[in-house]
């Protein structure tokens, strides 16, 4: 073992979940102590990453353009950002990003302030996220589930395998997969309480128990 690895961008896989094509970086690398993850334009006027916030999260976010020239929109305000062009968001802003040149390429870093990164292995679930938004959760948690368990260190893939399972039926599989998410992330726990995937699950003993 080296002690360190080298990867030119195009060398690191990039996947399709459905909305905007990524490279994961952090996965690539097997860095555990932070999120960093890049977008790549295939056009002019490609969405770079998805519109959302971090509210639930806390996850402070930096992004730099590496190559190319964005247009972010943060809160409703578009700000130009040309190549070598930092913009750091908080959590609670709107935050969305568009390609003004073809080949625009975005890196982004995330971490909570006070609390040590925790690794969620989002990237793993990405490939299946297109099955869940089309309704196909047997096909989504079929799919899904070998990977869960090739990868346990993982709670997300593990926590979305136990919501297709809830809405495809199969309610003693994802009491399971739930009890198993919510020790690698405790923080799952509350947002289960809220969360309508698992609507089937509410009157059921053992989820009372898991979510408390």
């Amino acid at each position: 073992m080296s002690g360190y690895k080298v990867a030119r961008l195009e060398e690191i896989d990039e996947f399709d979940d459905g909305r905007c094509p990524a490279r994961t970086v952090r996965a690539h690398f097997g860095i555990s102590s932070f999120g960093i993850n890049a977008w790549t334009a295939k056009k002019q006027g490609d969405r770079l990453i998805n519109e959302h916030d971090e509210a639930d999260d806390g996850q402070e976010e930096l992004y730099l353009v590496h190559q190319g020239r964005a247009r972010f929109e943060l809160d409703g305000k578009a700000v130009d950002a040309p190549a070598g062009t930092f913009v750091y968001v908080e959590p609670s802003v709107k935050r969305t990003a568009f390609a003004e040149e073809v080949g625009t390429t975005l890196i982004a870093l995330g971490g909570k302030p006070g609390e040590a990164y925790e690794v969620s292995g989002w990237e793993f679930w990405a490939p299946f996220q297109p099955l869940y938004a089309a309704g196909k959760y047997e096909e989504a948690a079929d799919q899904a589930r070998p990977v869960a368990e090739a990868h346990p260190e993982y709670s997300v893939i593990t926590y979305n395998l136990a919501c297709c399972e809830a809405l495809a039926g199969r309610k003693a599989d994802a009491i399971v997969h739930l009890g198993l998410a919510f020790e690698r992330r405790k923080g799952l726990r509350a947002f289960a309480a809220e969360d309508s995937d698992l609507d089937s699950l509410r009157d059921e003993p053992a989820f009372k128990e898991l979510v408390g």
